[in-house]
């Protein structure tokens, strides 16, 4: 059956309707509205996600429900926001009227110095209260993860988080008042139509299912795929490569589903963090922290499961700990499917098996099997927002004091997420003794050659990975708790 096509992209800016029917591929959400429109509340910090000065908020329909989340809108495309509602810090307020609570609190406790950084902070904080009314301090430091300040020292930003509903109530909010008009609205613009604007690199195609997707792709094999945007962004924000034309896949309906399929957990392949985390966490809760600690919370919201497997990238969060657990994928090209172990989909450097025309479709995890233990760690220069230097995964079953089965696998080791074959070897059928592990130690440096890079050198890659595997041994062999809260 023909899809059939629009040739406009449309969403809502605040209060007010956008039709595009010309748009450059590459248009960043920034740039539209501070280059475009004039709305120059949001601020360019960093360019590359990292600061997020440039916070806004987007509203989707999600499972028949209106939900919005903090982006930033410095790595968003406009060609990811048909259907959505785009909502600005200048939308918190009349020009004449009274502060938002958001904005009350943080002049009443000084969260506010050189005053770059604090649109973005607002806008956070603003996503953070709609959901939760009377937040923790721990709340308030995880939705300021993906926000940099170099003036405050965040104390008075969390006291002014802490004290939002003193300064009114979240049900007068408007964008609660108003919640069922916008997703009226937002359910008119959502006309199962597929979305096709420009030529040529820059091209827009916005696919209206996975099957739409599919016959598109087949069409547009050198096309680029975009979910999230949270990597291909800094490919033009930072290489200024030309990527056109591109295929947005964020909101495609069938790629969101999380499922059982016999006891395994399936995860639709435009799955973001966000989504995730609750399923994720509540079948392998030994991922809770790691999970926390993926991006900043504009990261999960935008950051999709799918397209971290599909980048390849050997520093991408969520290989090694889904290589461990035996993650399979679901690679689709037009009606053709076909499974593959995680494991071996990454090739090489920048090369994964996939054909032309061929998308992840969909991650399968399955359960941890009886006895068995697992773990995730995660190394980098600062705790929060930041890019692995080295991420370890850990699963052994240890049957009458020897190890019955191993599974470790790396990323930042090597070119791609890797498994630690040799080392495995080294440990199955030994006692799982702190004197095995030793002599396991150093079977590394036949799975892995790491590198020096602006993260870490080779050597502190080697070592670290190294005491991961002694930290694994000694938290399964009668440590109460975690040895630390976390590694940084």
């Amino acid at each position: 059956m023909m899809t059939e096509v629009r040739g406009q992209l449309r969403f809502i800016l605040n209060d007010r309707d956008v039709v595009l029917d010309n748009l450059p591929a590459t248009r960043t959400l920034l740039d539209f509205l501070r280059l475009d429109r004039r709305m120059t509340g949001s601020k360019e910090g960093c360019a590359e996600g990292d600061c997020g000065a440039c916070t806004v908020l987007v509203g989707r329909l999600k499972r028949g429900q209106l939900v919005y989340e903090t982006v930033n809108a410095c790595i968003c495309f406009v060609g990811s926001l048909d259907a959505t509602h785009v909502v600005t810090v200048e939308h918190l307020s009349a020009a004449n009227g009274p502060l938002h609570p958001v904005q009350q609190a943080m002049v009443d406790h000084h969260g506010s110095q050189c005053g770059f950084c604090t649109p973005g902070i607002v806008m956070s904080l603003y996503g953070m209260w709609m959901q939760n009314a009377d937040p923790s301090v721990n709340d308030i430091e995880v939705a300021l993860q993906g926000n940099l300040c170099r003036c405050t020292g965040y104390a008075p930003i969390i006291k002014a988080g802490k004290s939002i509903s003193a300064y009114g109530t979240v049900v007068a909010d408007p964008l609660i008042v108003e919640r069922q008009s916008i997703k009226a609205r937002l359910q008119a613009l959502k006309d199962g139509k597929r979305v096709e604007l420009g030529e040529d690199k820059d091209r827009v195609i916005v696919p209206a299912s996975s099957d739409d997707l599919a016959e598109v792709y087949a069409a547009n094999p050198t096309g680029t795929l975009v979910a999230g945007a949270t990597d291909v962004g800094l490919w033009v924000t930072k290489f200024m490569r030309d990527i056109g034309p591109m295929i947005f896949i964020g909101d495609i309906a069938d790629l969101h589903g999380i499922g059982e399929v016999d006891g395994a957990l399936r995860i639709g392949a435009a799955v973001t963090y966000s989504d995730a985390e609750a399923a994720i966490t509540s079948r392998y809760p030994q991922l809770a922290t790691f999970w926390s600690r993926i991006g900043g919370q504009q990261v999960r919201n935008a950051g999709t499961i799918g397209a971290n497997i599909a980048n390849g990238s050997p520093i991408g969060d969520t290989p090694p700990p889904l290589i461990v657990l035996g993650a399979s994928i679901t690679l689709r090209k037009g009606d053709v499917r076909r499974e593959v172990k995680l494991e071996d989909f990454f090739i090489a450097y920048g090369k994964q098996d996939r054909q032309p025309g061929e998308f992840v479709e969909a991650v399968t995890i399955p359960p941890l099997g009886e006895g068995e233990q697992f773990a995730c760690y995660k190394i980098t220069k600062r705790r929060d927002e930041d890019i692995s230097s080295v991420c370890g995964a850990f699963r052994v079953k240890v049957e009458a004091g020897a190890v019955a089965d191993v599974c470790i696998a790396f990323g930042g080791m090597a070119a791609t997420p890797k498994r630690a074959k040799t080392v495995e070897a080294a440990l199955l059928g030994k006692p799982w003794t702190a004197a095995t592990v030793e002599a396991a130690l150093s079977a590394y440096a036949e799975d892995y050659q790491p590198i020096t890079d602006m993260r870490a050198s080779a050597e502190y890659r080697m070592v670290s990975a190294q005491n991961l595997l002694r930290r694994f041994l000694l938290e399964t062999t009668g440590e109460g708790e975690r040895l630390v809260r976390e590694v940084a």
